[in-house]
């Protein structure tokens, strides 16, 4: 799949994957080998392969919110446009454990949390070295300029201030994805 990808021969993966420049592992008592997304996508831009190819796949977003109304009226929504692959998770606690196994592309944060705040969330998923493409989204209705200011200098993205359209969303994520890509 990854020589079909990245238009190079199977001998160059393998190549590539024995001297650990193609990060991944080997399935037990196989000879396959795994590659993460996150890997390949390194591999294309650390080598200048272009990357049209693998963003022919749905964006992966992360929805964190304590709200399950507003949790399945964005999963609904995303889902909808055909465009995403969209997982939830209602706790800080929660979002980190779902973004170490499902590796979006975009995480989409309630900067109010009822076990932690969004700052907490986002150093937590910078200093995961696996997520550190990962592009956050802060939303909120209550948070004051200084608060959108130090959410940024921490390491989210962007800020979304709610209430906000999904028109208004998918053009944020879009936008950030594409720089990632970029």
């Amino acid at each position: 799949e990854v020589a079909e990808i990245c238009n190079i021969s199977q001998q160059t993966v393998i190549r590539c994957f024995d001297k650990g420049a193609l990060r991944g592992y080997r399935v037990p008592g196989s000879r396959f080998r795994r590659i993460p997304r996150d890997s390949l996508i390194q591999f294309m831009k650390d080598n200048g392969i272009p990357l049209t190819q693998i963003e022919m796949g749905k964006r992966r977003v992360l929805v964190v919110d304590d709200d399950p109304a507003i949790l399945e009226m964005l999963v609904e929504l995303l889902e909808r446009t055909g465009d995403f692959e969209v997982q939830t998770a209602a706790t800080g606690f929660d979002a980190g454990k779902e973004a170490s196994r499902f590796r979006p592309d975009v995480i989409v944060l309630d900067f109010m949390l009822p076990d932690i705040n969004g700052n907490a969330v986002i150093k937590s998923i910078r200093g995961d070295e696996a997520l550190r493409e990962t592009r956050i989204i802060i939303v909120s209705g209550v948070v004051n300029r200084d608060d959108v200011k130090s959410l940024l200098e921490t390491g989210a993205d962007d800020f979304l201030q709610k209430p906000f359209s999904v028109d208004e969303l998918v053009a944020k994520i879009n936008d950030l994805v594409n720089q990632t890509a970029g």
